[in-house]
C-alpha cells in the first residue's frame, strides 16, 4: 500500500484498545471539501444518541483540495473520530480497503461521503445482521414501505447497464451492487477486503462476489437515498473501466486468486504501534 499519514485522537486510541468499539464506520473521501463536514456531524451525531462505543475512519485519498484541513478539525472536535491520509490518489475501492482493515469494531460499515443514504439507515441493515446475515447491503433497487430513492435518470440507467453486465460476467447475487452504504460482520469484512484487488468503483462488486464464493450471508435491504451534486463518477470513462473491471474479477475467480489473502489487517500487524 501506499505511504499513509495517520492523524489521530490519541484519547481515542488509548480508549479503542480498552474498549472494543460496537461500531466502525468508514467514510471514504476525494476531493470532499465542500461535503464532508455534515456527513461527519451527522454521523457522529446520530452514534452519540445510541450510546454505543463507535469510531469513525475518514480516509482521505489523496485528495488536492482541503479535505485533509477539514479532518483534521474534526478529529479536534469528534474524539471518535480517525484521519487517515493517503499520499496518492488510488481509487475508492483501495481508500475503503485502508479504511476497513484499520477499522477494530465489531460490526463495519462504509459510507459515501455525501450522505446519500442517511446514516439512520443503518437501522435496516443492523436488523439483517442480527437476523443472521453475515454482510447487509443497502439497495436503491428494491422497494419497500417508507423508502424513497431519488435519483437522477443517467444515474438510473448506468446502474441498470451496469447490473446487466454484472450478471453477465461476475453473477453477485445482488440487484445493486453500487450502493455505498454497506455493513460487515468485522470477521467477515477482514477476511473479504483482505483479498480484494481491485481499487476503483467496481470493488462493491469484487466484495460481493467473493462473499457468495466464500458462502456469506449476504442480504440486500431497501434504504433511502437521495442524489447528491458533485458525484465524482465519470459516465462514459468510469463506465468502460467498470465494465474492464468485471472482466478482470471473473478472471481472478476463475484463476482462484480470491482465495489466499494478501493483505493484513492493521489491527494485527500494528496493535501495539503508536498512531502519531
Amino acid at each position: 500500500m501506499s505511504q499513509v499519514v495517520y492523524t489521530s485522537n490519541t484519547r481515542l486510541y488509548e480508549g479503542r484498545m480498552a474498549r472494543t468499539p460496537d461500531l466502525s464506520i468508514v467514510i471514504p473521501a476525494y476531493n470532499e471539501e465542500s461535503r464532508i463536514a455534515p456527513t461527519v456531524r451527522d454521523t457522529v451525531g446520530y452514534c452519540r444518541t445510541r450510546a454505543r462505543a463507535f469510531e469513525v475512519i475518514l480516509v482521505d485519498d489523496g485528495s488536492r483540495d482541503g479535505t485533509t484541513s477539514v479532518g483534521r478539525l474534526l478529529s479536534e472536535e469528534f474524539p471518535e473520530l480517525r484521519l487517515i491520509r493517503l499520499a496518492a490518489n488510488h481509487g475508492k475501492g483501495y481508500a475503503v480497503r485502508t479504511g476497513v482493515v484499520n477499522a477494530v469494531g465489531r460490526t463495519i460499515l462504509f459510507t459515501d461521503a455525501d450522505g446519500a443514504t442517511p446514516i439512520k439507515e443503518i437501522e435496516r441493515l443492523e436488523s439483517a445482521l442480527e437476523a443472521g446475515a453475515d454482510v447487509a447491503v443497502g439497495s436503491r433497487a428494491l422497494r419497500a414501505a417508507g423508502v424513497q430513492v431519488r435519483a437522477k435518470l443517467y444515474r438510473h440507467l448506468m446502474g441498470r447497464t451496469f447490473h446487466f453486465l454484472v450478471e453477465w460476467l461476475a453473477d453477485s447475487g445482488v440487484k445493486d451492487t453500487q450502493c455505498g452504504f454497506k455493513l460487515f460482520q468485522s470477521r467477515v469484512a477482514q477476511d473479504l477486503f483482505s483479498r480484494m484487488r481491485m481499487n476503483g468503483f467496481s470493488f462493491d462488486v469484487e466484495v460481493l462476489v467473493m462473499a457468495r464464493q466464500r458462502g456469506y450471508r449476504v442480504a440486500e435491504v431497501p434504504v433511502n437515498w437521495v442524489h447528491q451534486p458533485g458525484s465524482k463518477i465519470r459516465l462514459t470513462l468510469d463506465s468502460l473501466r467498470m465494465a474492464a473491471d468485471l472482466i478482470r474479477i471473473r478472471a481472478h475467480c476463475l484463476s482462484g486468486e480470491y482465495e489466499v489473502p494478501h493483505l493484513a489487517p492493521w489491527s494485527r500487524l500494528e496493535a501495539e504501534s503508536k498512531v502519531s
